[in-house]
């Protein structure tokens, strides 16, 4: 196995079972203690790092059968990066109810749409 295709296997599964926990956690102990609006946004938050280790998961698949490049490999890191980003300040963001963190939300979010595009390249580039 390569090892970006290792990479991406093990960040993808790893940040799939912490998806799973935090889903989980949202749904039993900030049940009662969050507004309905911040759980929401946490619940946002578990959604798109679920979509993003699956997406990860994808990336160590497709890195066994492509030539490993440039824009596959930050294809994974915009990924795991967006994970940080995007669904990490929606948890701060409803775990403190600290506004400015919001802020961050959308460079997690550009994160995750680079990465995409940065997967097709990969692909497209690979003749």
């Amino acid at each position: 196995m390569n090892s970006t295709a290792k990479l991406f296997l093990m960040l993808g599964s790893l940040n799939a079972a912490l998806a799973v926990m935090l889903g989980a956690f949202g749904a039993h102990a900030l049940k009662t203690r969050l507004s309905e609006h911040m759980l929401t946004v946490y619940q946002t938050g578990v959604q798109y790092h679920f979509y993003h280790a699956l997406g990860l998961l994808a990336l160590g698949v497709i890195a066994f059968h492509l030539p490993v490049s440039n824009w596959l490999k930050w294809s994974g890191y915009l990924m795991f990066s967006g994970i940080v980003l995007f669904s990490g300040s929606l948890y701060l963001l409803a775990l403190s109810n600290v506004r400015w963190i919001g802020a961050i939300t959308p460079v997690g979010g550009t994160a995750f749409i680079l990465a995409w595009f940065f997967l097709t390249m990969a692909i497209s580039k690979n003749t």
